[in-house]
């Protein structure tokens, strides 16, 4: 199996995160995508807009209720701390010891990864897939530059151009305090759970 491994805050998911792992998928032809809400992310811990784990993971799920590409998993939450991506791909390369994993960012993230938590051991337990931002113009050589030649020529490899969506968590949670629609930037089901629960509303 080829698994797909896409961590982050989804505060909230929103249809371009979706769109990042079918592109990912299709280009290296991944059997199943795992999306991994942290329990607090090593880049914005102290955030104070943050949703519960439980809501995060709950808007995961009716995102991807149906599709048999993707699931939601509660591995980041249910070990609580700071979610470092090295720790959730040797717990499911444990859990999934004949699969080869695949870890998804998106392009921005790929200046950081120098820099994450253990980045060298984890890079010998996965692959890292990169998506790309159309029209977004990466330095690919700048931002592999602190790697090793070989795991640049493998990053290089597992770079795919993503499709055109510009949308944030940041903006949609900033229309939601202004009252302003996110219809079309999330799944209806997640629009519905957000206003249910009252998630992101000043003052609430």
């Amino acid at each position: 199996m080829r698994l797909g491994i896409f961590g982050g805050s989804f505060n909230p998911i929103h249809i371009g995160h979706l769109l990042i792992g079918c592109a990912a998928a299709e280009a290296f032809q991944l059997d199943r995508v795992l999306l991994l809400p942290c329990s607090v992310s090593p880049f914005k811990v102290g955030a104070a807009d943050l949703a519960s784990g439980p809501d995060r993971l709950e808007m995961v799920r009716r995102s991807v209720a149906g599709d048999p590409l993707f699931g939601a998993s509660d591995l980041d939450l249910a070990r609580g701390g700071v979610s470092y991506a090295v720790e959730s791909v040797r717990a499911l390369r444990a859990r999934y010891p004949e699969a080869r994993l695949f870890f998804i960012i998106g392009g921005d993230s790929l200046r950081e990864l120098s820099h994450w938590h253990k980045i060298a051991e984890m890079l010998t337990l996965c692959d890292v897939i990169t998506v790309q931002r159309p029209g977004f113009t990466l330095a690919l050589d700048e931002a592999l530059a602190p790697f090793p030649e070989a795991v640049r020529d493998r990053l290089r490899r597992h770079t795919v151009q993503g499709r055109t969506c510009e949308v944030s968590s940041t903006e949609i949670r900033r229309r939601i305090a202004e009252g302003r629609s996110i219809r079309y930037l999330v799944c209806p089901e997640v629009e519905a759970y957000i206003r249910e629960r009252g998630l992101y509303a000043i003052g609430k």
